[in-house]
Formats: C-alpha cells, structure tokens, sequence
C-alpha cells in the first residue's frame, strides 16, 4: 500500500542514488547468472559441499562454549561481605565502613547503600552493600569491568572479604548467596557432609576459571555452652526457665516497654552495659533471684564450657546441606565450568549418602539447554510437516530445508570468531534464522512447481528460470532482515552486550546462507525431482536427462 502511494510512475525520470543501486544490482544479477550455470554443470560437488556444511555444523555446535543468560551493564551491581566467625558487631561496622571508603573514592561509583549484621539471611559476621554506578557516558568500564578491578582491592582489606555480583537481567532459583552459581552438598548425617564440604570446596577452587569460591559452612563459631546444674539449682529456689529468662533479658532483644511519640514509636530493649558482653567471664557477674528472694550468682547453678560449633545450620529440602557458590572467570564459559565440576566430583568418590546437585542458574541452564536442542529439532520437523502440507510433497520440503545447515554453520561460524557463547539469545536467533533462511528456497521451489505443473517444463529449465526471475525479491528481503539486524549485533544501546549474540547469530547466518543457498538449493530440488521420477516408477536418471537435454542451449 505505501509503494502504491510513493513510488514514482515508470515515465519519470530516476535520481542518480537510484540508478547506481539498480546498475548494481543489475551487475549482481549477470554475475549470479552466470557463476548458476557452472554450478548446475557440477551438481555433485554443490551437493558434497552441502554434506561437508552439515558435519562442520555439528561440529561447531558441540564445539561452541555454551552459556545461558549472559551477562548486561544495567549500571548496578551488590556485594556481600564476610569477617571472622567470632567478629562483633562494633568491630564487624568498623572492617565494612573500610569497604565502604575505598568504594566510594571510584569515580564511576554513583550512589551506595551498606548494611551489616545479622539479616537477608545472614549471619552477625556478614554485610551487604547496593552500588548504583554513574550513566554508562560518564563512566570508562562496565560493571565486569569494575568488579574484576575491585576484586583485588577489597581483597586486600585486612579481616574482611567482599564478593561482589553484578545480577543477571533474570534471576533462577538457587539462594542468595555470595556468589551467582551453586553447588549444594546435600545429606542426612552432619559430620559427614561437614567432613566432605571443606574437600570439594578445596577441589572448585583448584580448577581453572572459577572465581569467588566460598561456602556457607561456617564451623569455628566460638560458643559458651550454659550446663546447669539442676540439683543444686532446685535447692537454692532456681528453675531452668529462670536461668534462660536471664540470659535473654541480659544479652537477648526482650522489649520492656513502647514510647510513643507524635510521628514515631521507640522499642526499648533490656541489656547489660557493653563492657559486661565482651566475654564470656562477665557471665559469672549474673545474678538470678530465686524463689525465695536472694540473688544467686548464674556461676553457682551452671558451668560455664566454651567451645566452637556451626554458626547456622543450613538447610535445603529439609534435610542438612552446605552451598558452595562461585563466579567465573572473563571468558570461562558455564557449560564448561559444570562439566569440570561435574568431572572433578566423579573423580572424588563421594559416599553414596551424598548427593550434590547444581541449585539455580546452572541447575535451570542444564535443564534448558537440553530443551533447547530438542526445540531447535522440533522447529525444523514443524516447518517440514507444514510445507509437506502446503506442497502435498514428502520430498520437496526437504528441499527447502536444505539451505538450513548453511545458515547455522555462518551464525555458529560467527559467534567462534567473536568469542561469544552459545546462549539463551544465539538459541533465538537461530530459530529467527530458520524462518528468514527457508522463504529464500520458498520463493525459488514455489516458481519452479508452478512451472512444472502449469506449463509443463522441465525440472533444470524451471529451477534455472525460477532463481533467475525470484534473485531480486530474495536479495531485498534478505538485505531487509540483515540491516534490520545490523544494530543488535553491532551493540548499539543500553544493555546491547546481552543481546549481541542473537545479532550476531541472524547476520553471520544470512550472509552465509544467502551465499550459498542460492546455488545448493537449486542443486538439491533437481536431485530430488530425480529421486521422486525413480519412486513413481522412471529410471534413476530419465528425468534429470531431460531436463539438461532441454536446457543444454541454455546452460552454454
């Protein structure tokens, strides 16, 4: 409809822009012509280069580094923080305002919000701070970029670890950790998985490409363990409830009472001075009242043990578990990071009461790549059962579908030569690819039947006359789709390095498949004419003689 309104009347008169595109094309056309004529002499070449096409896409498929959702700039990224296991809580604010001064000096650091204790799911000696950078104009690196510099710098604060994240754009499962990828150590006896934790902790972070590798097993808490002497206790007038009643009033978080004010409400919360919770002696400085009135120092009912223990008990299914998270190194893609982790745990032996499994974003990546090969196969079986019904034709969708492994081979092709990963995105765009590359064969298949049928040609004369007259409308639809493309994989925009590899993918698959599909499809719907003429009953090779008989003079 717009063509109809815009386009100029053939009388008139073109402009120069014009006249070069269409001298252009025109030189393309003859060049295309002629280099057809030379292919259609040497069919069993085309179709051995078809088949050499197809074994060097599956091998670049299983040769691809796989990935799942990568990583975007969204200007934002957190970290948490890990001090001793016997820190307090004075000393564990003092190590994170450290962090905190060496973050807030970078100049690509926008805003920053820092907490630390006990919260988000953590224990007293952790933290977390939210970092929002400055506009991505105003700043030299991305957020990749300025965790793996500040990784060594917060690293080198005395006391304290920072591991920093940027979050991905879709958050899968898992838990929150300190880390984006996941290994759960899962069983019911405690001192068995706190036997193996700490090996297949030491194991990950051995192998090359992990970073960041920690663990949620924190099991040097020092602990004060209060043995009440009960017999003593209930003769001096002191039950076990008073004794606990006690220690929760004096080191607990019981709220006497609630002030209120006209715009807020204040808790107030019972506790010892802060000298008196400094050591476990100021303990025996405990008085109890008993029933009877007297105080009774808490030294003279119980025996005070200290020890160490786990600071939590983490759990995942209900059953005891260990986490261990770990990022990955510039380059170091996911696919392979799990299958070392996964072969490296094979080698260890671990007791069969032991289970591990990846948690979150690996555990939903290998759960999708699997569906996601098996997508791409029954993509292709759809588009079959769909020309086979729009064509009444077991043979010629195969056709059609020929000109896909060259289109897979250039989108693979190209992400080998731009280091990226086959991801969530590249798997997109090859399926956007399918249905681009296979309207190319359409066009050219659609004349050639219809010249079969309608005016009783032979096979090479209608395929020949077919991609001749169907080479514009092919070249423009292609050129559309791959300027359309063009920006995604050049990486133009906010967020644009995520989306790169579905770019990528379309463009290096067009221009390649555009290449060669022109010349292998052709190739292929004679051979398959050949084949259907011998299943209806003709020799092998009647129909594809004729063909060239009649379309000699044409082909010199």
């Amino acid at each position: 409809m717009l063509c109809s309104r815009f386009l100029k009347p053939p009388k008139e008169k073109h402009g120069a822009i014009y006249m070069t595109f269409e001298r252009f094309f025109d030189g393309m056309a003859g060049l295309y012509d002629r280099t057809l004529k030379v292919v259609l002499r040497h069919r069993l070449a085309t179709v051995t280069l078809s088949f050499i096409l197809m074994v060097a896409t599956g091998f670049l498929f299983i040769d691809l580094p796989k990935g799942f959702i990568p990583s975007y700039d969204a200007g934002f990224m957190f970290g948490l923080t890990l001090a001793a296991q016997d820190i307090s809580f004075d000393s564990m604010k003092e190590h994170q305002q450290a962090l905190n001064k060496i973050l807030l000096a970078e100049p690509a650091v926008g805003t920053m919000m820092s907490f630390t204790g006990a919260g988000f799911g953590q224990s007293g000696n952790t933290g977390i701070f939210f970092i929002s950078m400055k506009p991505r104009s105003q700043r030299s690196e991305s957020v990749d970029e300025f965790i793996a510099r500040m990784r060594g710098k917060l690293f080198s604060v005395p006391g304290i670890l920072a591991f920093m994240q940027n979050p991905p754009p879709i958050q899968i499962g898992g838990q929150f950790a300190r880390a984006p990828y996941q290994l759960t150590l899962q069983g019911t006896d405690t001192k068995e998985i706190y036997s193996w934790a700490p090996q297949v902790e030491g194991m990950m972070r051995g192998l090359p490409g992990l970073l960041d590798v920690n663990s949620d097993l924190q099991l040097a808490s020092p602990q004060v363990f209060v043995d009440i002497n009960r017999d003593k206790a209930f003769a001096l007038g002191v039950s076990p409830q008073q004794v606990q009643d006690a220690l929760y009033t004096a080191y607990g978080t019981r709220q006497a009472s609630l002030i209120y004010t006209p715009s807020n409400e204040y808790r107030v919360i019972t506790e010892v001075e802060p000298k008196y919770q400094r050591t476990p002696e100021a303990l025996s400085k405990l008085y109890i009242r008993s029933s009877g009135g007297q105080l009774v120092p808490l030294d003279t009912v119980a025996k005070l043990i200290r020890t160490t223990g786990p600071l939590t008990i983490n759990h995942w299914g209900q059953l005891p578990a260990v986490t261990i998270s770990f990022n990955l190194a510039p380059g170091k893609s996911l696919g392979d990071a799990a299958n070392a982790v996964d072969d490296s745990l094979r080698k260890m032996r671990l007791p069969a009461s032991l289970t591990t499994n990846f948690r979150g974003t690996v555990q939903a990546f290998q759960n999708s790549f699997r569906g996601l090969s098996i997508l791409l196969l029954v993509a292709v079986l759809v588009i079959y059962i769909v020309l086979g019904i729009l064509y009444e034709s077991l043979i010629h969708p195969i056709t059609i579908l020929s000109g896909l492994p060259s289109a897979m081979f250039g989108a693979l092709l190209t992400l080998k030569v731009f280091h990226l990963e086959m991801d969530l995105y590249a798997f997109v765009g090859l399926i956007m690819l399918f249905g681009i590359v296979k309207k190319n064969a359409i066009m050219m298949i659609d004349f050639a039947l219809e010249a079969q049928r309608k005016e009783g040609k032979r096979p090479l004369d209608a395929i020949y006359e077919g991609c001749l007259l169907r080479f514009r409308p092919i070249m423009m639809t292609t050129l559309a789709a791959l300027f359309g493309t063009l920006p995604i994989a050049l990486g133009a925009g906010a967020g644009a390095e995520s989306r790169r590899p579905l770019g990528l993918a379309v463009v290096g698959g067009l221009l390649v498949s555009q290449l060669l599909t022109l010349y292998i499809t052709p190739v292929i719907y004679l051979y398959m004419e050949s084949f259907q003429s011998w299943m209806r009953g003709h020799k092998p090779g009647q129909a594809m003689q004729l063909g060239e008989a009649q379309a000699e003079p044409v082909l010199r």
